[in-house]
């Protein structure tokens, strides 16, 4: 058969009306309860964003929500190259990045969800488990460098400091923290994880990690509780107080007495209200402040109610 002109137009425009219906499906499909997507998150956050997409989920059977654990730097770019539309890290977006994405016109929504707090840990033989501000700074610095410069009766040598990733968040905050703008001493070594940093404690008696505290603080979590039998964690002194010592513990980071403490953010590039809209409702309302709250880590949005206990 033989179409004329009017035919293959009429067949044109049908297929590219089938065409933007199909483009358009996903979108359609989407809602903030329904979808399929993949979000980005900063790795130090696995065990709480875990327990966040495991409860969404059980009330939303239809939503499905993949996390990638990575870097910092690495979800960043993802985020920037429209890989991911969610992420969940605690570095805001720089003004160069804001502008980039408006030039292109998108607005990337930020919203700070909880507190957490940068442990300090030890092997299980180390019994320094005091440090001032000012002594952890040293340490960055290149000052001290050994456990015998801390206090001269130990046992123990030289300090291997041992942190996660260079393209983390983690290194990254003492690095800004301490205006550190050159090289790290080179008693300084990254591994890839913070669950790597652990285990790395737990066999090396010299050793002092750097961690994020939601891998040790829950404590009804059997992973987290492994992981506390196998290390000690540090305590640490305001940076105006070389007397009080604080371990980083939810009363010491919602008034800040623990020093290394830093908000965490939701940073969003939806343009419609999808499951990633769907999902920073959720952490940012009753439920999943609760479940950060159990965490051990400190919401930011609900009240929160701390009670101290005197032993």
């Amino acid at each position: 058969m033989v179409l004329g002109i009017g035919g293959l137009l009429s067949l044109a425009i049908i297929a590219i009306f089938i065409s933007c219906q199909s483009g358009n499906k996903k979108t359609f499909d989407e809602t903030p309860t329904r979808g399929d997507i993949k979000i980005g998150v900063d790795e130090s956050y696995q065990l709480i964003i875990d327990s966040e997409i495991y409860a969404f989920s059980s009330f939303y059977p239809y939503a499905k929500i993949t996390p990638q654990y990575k870097p910092e730097v690495d979800i960043i770019n993802d985020f920037m190259n429209d890989s991911v539309r969610l992420i969940i890290t605690n570095k805001q977006l720089t003004k160069e990045q804001i502008q980039t994405l408006r030039d292109t016109l998108i607005i990337a929504r930020t919203t700070a969800f909880a507190y957490d707090a940068l442990a300090l840990i030890v092997n299980k033989e180390n019994q320094d488990t005091l440090l001032t501000y000012n002594q952890v700074k040293d340490i960055f610095l290149g000052d001290i460098k050994t456990w015998k410069d801390l206090k001269p009766s130990s046992k123990l040598d030289k300090i291997s400091v041992v942190f996660d990733n260079t393209k983390s968040g983690n290194i990254r905050f003492f690095k800004e923290n301490f205006e550190i703008t050159n090289k790290l001493p080179d008693n300084f070594y990254a591994v890839n994880t913070n669950e790597e940093v652990i285990n790395f404690i737990s066999k090396n008696r010299n050793a002092l990690g750097i961690i994020s505290v939601n891998w040790i603080s829950d404590k009804d979590d059997p992973q987290s509780r492994k992981f506390r039998k196998d290390i000690r964690i540090m305590s640490v002194s305001p940076f105006y107080d070389n007397t009080s010592y604080y371990l980083p513990e939810q009363g010491a980071i919602y008034n800040k007495s623990y020093p290394f403490t830093r908000e965490v953010y939701l940073i969003s590039r939806e343009t419609f209200a999808g499951l990633g809209t769907g999902f920073v409702q959720w952490i940012t309302h009753d439920q999943g402040q609760r479940i950060i709250l159990k965490s051990g880590l400190v919401p930011s949005v609900s009240p929160v109610r701390l009670i101290q206990v005197k032993h």
